[in-house]
């Protein structure tokens, strides 16, 4: 498989962390770089590390995960979500809004949003000659793709100061919807 090819799989990839990049920009308002970069180093990192267990775990993991992936996804999304919507209508103090920097929230939405990436990493073992050049351009592609969103989001958020959070965990929830509907109506799974 040719390195375009690989950046085309990665753009296709990245599309739900970037969307969540963007959310994460909104919310946090007056972004940082080191808001950016922390952001999107865990989805970088998750994008590249899950196409590699995937091509090292082989078709059993990808036909096991893919019976329930897109429930884990769903769950996740929406629980972060439906928490962010839920804190922007209770009036508190600045510090306990929901901060998507913070370790386990990071955690939780880089997994969310790179589970597909174990499945396609099944297909670029049995498709690419170095698997290792693919997951690297696969994180290297979603980190310059988060980091842009992150700017992008810190650029929208000065638009809307009311709310935002909501508008945030309504995107996140919205990914999740998205996601399961496609698994359970457009692919077949249970």
């Amino acid at each position: 498989m040719n390195p375009y090819s690989i950046v085309f799989i990665a753009v296709a990839l990245a599309m739900d962390a970037l969307a969540v990049s963007i959310a994460s920009g909104i919310i946090l308002k007056k972004s940082k770089l080191k808001h950016a970069v922390r952001i999107a180093f865990f989805f970088g990192i998750f994008q590249l590390f899950m196409p590699l267990a995937g091509a090292f775990a082989g078709t059993f993991i990808r036909d096991f995960m893919s019976r329930f992936d897109h429930w884990v996804i769903f769950a996740i999304l929406t629980a972060i979500g439906g928490k962010m919507i839920y804190e922007s209508f209770i009036l508190k103090k600045e510090e306990d809004k929901f901060d998507p920097t913070n370790l386990k929230t990071l955690v939780f939405l880089s997994i969310a949003t790179s589970i597909d990436a174990l499945a396609v990493g099944v297909s670029l073992s049995l498709l690419s000659s170095s698997i290792y050049l693919a997951v690297s351009i696969i994180g290297v592609v979603t980190f310059a793709l988060c980091f842009i969103g992150v700017m992008i989001g810190d650029l929208i958020g000065h638009f809307f100061e009311e709310k935002i959070e909501a508008l945030g965990g309504l995107i996140l929830v919205g990914i999740g919807i998205k996601i399961l509907l496609e698994h359970v109506f457009f692919q077949g799974s249970p």
